[in-house]
C-alpha cells in the first residue's frame, strides 16, 4: 500500500511540474475574455491605452453605447474600444464610416489618425485625441482617392504618408491643412501596378513602407522593393527580387520590420545601417487555391536588406516555422517576435489552416530563431498585436465573421490576451528610470540625462550590458505594423550616484529622418531585460 502512495505522489509530481510553462520560452495571460469588438486595428497612445477597432457594416457587436450616447441614425453598437491593460477596462467609441482594412499613425502631437476603410469610408479620415473622454472624430472628404488596403508612414516633416490601396497606383499626404500647397494632390507610383498580380488578387495590398534615414521611403510589393524619393515623385533605387517565388503582401500576407537603427557612432553625414527584414508569405496563387479547399503550406523564409549598401542584395534564411499572416513586432531589447497567423492557405475568411499558436523570439545579433510556449487561442485573419510600455505583448482578433459568428471553424475572437518574453521572468535584474518626467521634451542631438534605479544585490554594475533604447509606437493591422521603428541610442557616460541607482548620460537622434517627429517609449535595457517605459517626445512640429 505504501509503494501504491509513493508511485501516485511520483506521478502527481511529474504531471503538475509538466503543467508549468518553461518561462524561458514566455508566458500567455489572458486580459479579458470579450472587449465587445474584435481587434482588427490596434494602436497605443501615449496615455497607455490601447484603440482598437474592427468594422461597421457586418451586423452588431458585442458592446453598446450609453442610452443616451447612442448616435444619431444608427444602432446603438459601438465597433470601436479604448481599452486600459492596466485596469483592464473598456470604453466604447463611435466610429460612423466603415474602417475595413484602413490604416493609420499617431501624430507628433499625440493624436491617432487614421484613413480609408471601405465604401462609404473609404475618403475618410478620423483622429482620436487621448484624453479620458475624447472620441473619434471624422472628416469625410480627408483623402483625395479611396484607399482601401493601404499603408501608412510618419515623414519627417510630421506629415503622413499614405501609400496605395485597393485599384490605387498612387500615394498622397495627410493630414490636409490650408497650408499643405501641392500636397492635396496626389501622385503616380507605377511601382504598384507593376507588382500587381491579378485585380481581385493583388499580392500588393498593405505595401511594407520604411523610412530610410536618407529621408526617402523604402516601399515593398509582392516580391520587390524600391526606394523612393516622395518630395520629387522619383524612384532613386531598384532592389533585386526578394529569391524564393513568394509573394509577401496581402492576400499572400506575410510581414516585416526595419531592424534596430543602431545610433552608436553616428552622424548627420554618418548614418547608421539601415537593414529590413520580411518574413513569411505564399505562393502567388495560394489563394486562387485556397478557394478551390487546397490551402498550400506557407513559407518558412525571410529576407534581411541593407538599403544603403553598394550593392544590396538578399540574405536568406529559414524561420522554424511555415507562417502566414504573422505579426512582426520589435521588442524594447531590439529582438523581432513574430506572432500570430497560420501554416497553410491565404489571408482571408476560411482561407487558412492550420493556425500558428507558437511564437518566434528572433534575435538580429545572432541571426538566430527560438520557438516561444504556444497560446490556445488561434488568432487567423484580422488579428492583431502591440508592444506594450511595460514589456508584454497584447494580442487580439481574428475572424470579425459578419455578424460575429462564433460557429465558424475559426470563430469571431473578441478576447485579447498579454504574451510575456522571457526577459519578464528569471533571475536577472530588471532596472527602473527614476529620473524623467513621462512626456519630457528631446531635441535632436542634444544630451539625454536620466536615473535610473538597479538592486544589484551587491554586485557591480557591468556597463556594458547597459543600453537605452526610444521605441515609436505603431498602428497594427493585417500583419505590419506601420511606422515601428526602435533606435539604440549613443551612450556616453554611466556614473553610479549611491546604492543600486545610476545616472546615465546618452545623445539624443541626430535628425527627424532618422527618428520622425513624435512620441517615443524611452527604456534602459540591462543584461537584455527592459525597463518600464517612460514617454518622450522629440521634435517641434
Amino acid at each position: 500500500m505504501a509503494l501504491v502512495l509513493i508511485i501516485i505522489l511520483l506521478l502527481l509530481t511529474v504531471s503538475g511540474s509538466s503543467s508549468e510553462p518553461d518561462l524561458t520560452k514566455g508566458k500567455w495571460k489572458l486580459l479579458k475574455s470579450s472587449i465587445g469588438v474584435s481587434a482588427m486595428h490596434m494602436a497605443l497612445l501615449p496615455n497607455d491605452r490601447i484603440i482598437t477597432f474592427d468594422r461597421t457594416d457586418f451586423g452588431p457587436s458585442n458592446i453598446t453605447f450609453p442610452a443616451k450616447k447612442c448616435p444619431s441614425n444608427l444602432d446603438c453598437y459601438a465597433h470601436s474600444v479604448e481599452f486600459y491593460p492596466a485596469k483592464r477596462r473598456v470604453r466604447p467609441l463611435t466610429i460612423l464610416s466603415d474602417t475595413w482594412c484602413s490604416s493609420g499613425s499617431l501624430l507628433p502631437n499625440g493624436v491617432l489618425i487614421q484613413s480609408g476603410g471601405n465604401n462609404a469610408g473609404e475618403r475618410v479620415v478620423r483622429t482620436f485625441n487621448p484624453c479620458d473622454d475624447c472620441d473619434w472624430v471624422e472628416n469625410r472628404n480627408g483623402l483625395v482617392s479611396p484607399r482601401w488596403y493601404a499603408s501608412n508612414q510618419l515623414l519627417a516633416d510630421g506629415k503622413v504618408i499614405v501609400v496605395g490601396g485597393r485599384r490605387q497606383f498612387t500615394y498622397e499626404f495627410i493630414p490636409k491643412g490650408p497650408n499643405s500647397g501641392k500636397k492635396c494632390f496626389q501622385y503616380q507610383l507605377p511601382f504598384l501596378r507593376e507588382t500587381l498580380r491579378s485585380d481581385p488578387f493583388p499580392n500588393n495590398l498593405y505595401p511594407f513602407i520604411h523610412l530610410n534615414t536618407d529621408g526617402n521611403l523604402f516601399i515593398f510589393a509582392n516580391d520587390r522593393a524600391i526606394l523612393l524619393d516622395y518630395v520629387h515623385n522619383k524612384v532613386v533605387r531598384k532592389y533585386p527580387v526578394m529569391p524564393g517565388d513568394v509573394s509577401r503582401n496581402y492576400p499572400s500576407t506575410g510581414s516585416s520590420v526595419l531592424l534596430p537603427l543602431n545610433l552608436f557612432g553616428t552622424t548627420k553625414t554618418s548614418p547608421p545601417v539601415v537593414e529590413v527584414f520580411v518574413c513569411g508569405g505564399t505562393v502567388p496563387d495560394a489563394i486562387d487555391k485556397a478557394f478551390a479547399n487546397n490551402f498550400v503550406a506557407g513559407t518558412k523564409t525571410c529576407g534581411r536588406l541593407r538599403l544603403n549598401d553598394v550593392y544590396p542584395q538578399w540574405e536568406m534564411t529559414e524561420m522554424p516555422l511555415a507562417r502566414i499572416m504573422g505579426d512582426m513586432l520589435l521588442l524594447h531589447t531590439g529582438d523581432v517576435l513574430i506572432i500570430n497567423g497560420a501554416a497553410r492557405g491565404a489571408a482571408g475568411w476560411d482561407l487558412a489552416r492550420e493556425p500558428v499558436l507558437n511564437p518566434v523570439l528572433y534575435n538580429p545579433g545572432s541571426k538566430s530563431f527560438h520557438k516561444m510556449n504556444p497560446t490556445t487561442i488561434p488568432r487567423m485573419y484580422h488579428s492583431s498585436a502591440h508592444l506594450l510600455s511595460d514589456g508584454r505583448v497584447i494580442v487580439g482578433g481574428s475572424n470579425p465573421n459578419s455578424n460575429y459568428n462564433f460557429s465558424a471553424l475559426f470563430p469571431t475572437e473578441l478576447s485579447v490576451e498579454a504574451f510575456s518574453p522571457p526577459y519578464l521572468f528569471g533571475s536577472k535584474l530588471r532596472p527602473n528610470i527614476t529620473g524623467i518626467k513621462t512626456g519630457e521634451n528631446l531635441v535632436y542631438e542634444q544630451k539625454i540625462v536620466f536615473d535610473f534605479r538597479l538592486r544589484a544585490n551587491g554586485k557591480e554594475l557591468e556597463n556594458e550590458k547597459v543600453y537605452v533604447t526610444m521605441m515609436a509606437p505603431s498602428f497594427t493591422t493585417h500583419s505590419f505594423s506601420m511606422n515601428q521603428r526602435l533606435l539604440v541610442l549613443n551612450v556616453l557616460e554611466i556614473q553610479k550616484k549611491f546604492k543600486d541607482n545610476y545616472g546615465v548620460v546618452c545623445l539624443a537622434p541626430v535628425s527627424a529622418e532618422v527618428a520622425p517627429p513624435g512620441y517615443y517609449q524611452l527604456s534602459i535595457v540591462y543584461d537584455g531585460v527592459p525597463s518600464r517605459t517612460k514617454w518622450v517626445r522629440i521634435g517641434s512640429i
